[in-house]
């Protein structure tokens, strides 16, 4: 049955101004201290990703369930995360996105391992709609990592189009089509940033405009996840996030 009915936090579609969208951190049981956290008032969040188990799992998770709902009575997005790698994910991508919609209620989807070349942009379409079918307001990330075709922009309400190393970011390079859209569209996830150099990674993310923002000191050295894990500087991080240092 679609779920129209909408408490989604923001229900104007795009987020509004710099502000901080969570990967998606390790299971409340793992990571408490995180997940409490992110319920903080007055923390510049765009959304947050949820992630029970590669996806919503095979039945609620109570401890989930509280988290979630802690972020939606501080007015925060949850999004449910969809793995997309695959060239036909559209099936299991539906059945995961039911799931996330009838236990937890979730306001919108991050696609993520989305592809980037053109041949694939009709199978996200699809998908794409197919999702909104579901919730017609729900707020769709494209999780490419890369800047993909300028297509992709016709289908997400935003798009990640940044995803790895500081020493990688510092010197990227913006797509010349992403001036044609407000930054308001694009997310960047950095992981290796020194607190020494946080200001300059808010600055690149504004010079290439990017509104949606995540950087973390965490690592993917021995193979962990580089944001599962709080950022060491998370109070510093979302001081200046919230205070538009980087402008």
């Amino acid at each position: 049955m679609p779920h129209l009915t909408s408490t989604r936090a923001n229900p104007a579609g795009l987020v509004t101004g710099t502000g901080v969208g969570v990967p998606g951190y390790a299971h409340p049981l793992v990571a408490p201290r995180e997940w409490a956290d992110l319920a903080r008032p007055g923390a510049p969040l765009h959304w947050v990703v949820l992630n029970v188990a590669d996806g919503p799992g095979t039945r609620l998770d109570p401890d989930c369930l509280q988290a979630t709902a802690r972020l939606r009575t501080a007015g925060v997005r949850v999004l449910g995360h969809l793995d997309t790698s695959s060239a036909t994910a559209l099936p299991g991508s539906l059945a995961a996105a039911h799931r996330y919609l009838d236990w937890y209620g979730v306001d919108g989807f991050l696609l993520d391992r989305c592809p980037t070349e053109r041949a694939a942009l009709p199978e996200i379409r699809r998908m794409v709609t197919a999702l909104r079918a579901l919730r017609d307001d729900a707020h769709i990330v494209l999780g490419h990592g890369t800047h993909p075709h300028p297509g992709y922009a016709d289908h997400g309400d935003q798009l990640v189009t940044f995803r790895g190393r500081w020493s990688d970011y510092r010197w990227s390079q913006v797509a010349e089509w992403t001036a044609d859209h407000p930054a308001e569209r694009f997310c960047h996830f950095v992981h290796g940033v020194p607190l020494g150099h946080l200001e300059e990674a808010l600055r690149i993310a504004r010079w290439q405009g990017a509104a949606t923002i995540y950087f973390t000191d965490r690592t993917n050295r021995a193979g962990t996840s580089p944001w599962e894990a709080m950022p060491g500087y998370w109070d510093e991080f979302v001081s200046r996030v919230g205070t538009g240092v980087s402008e």
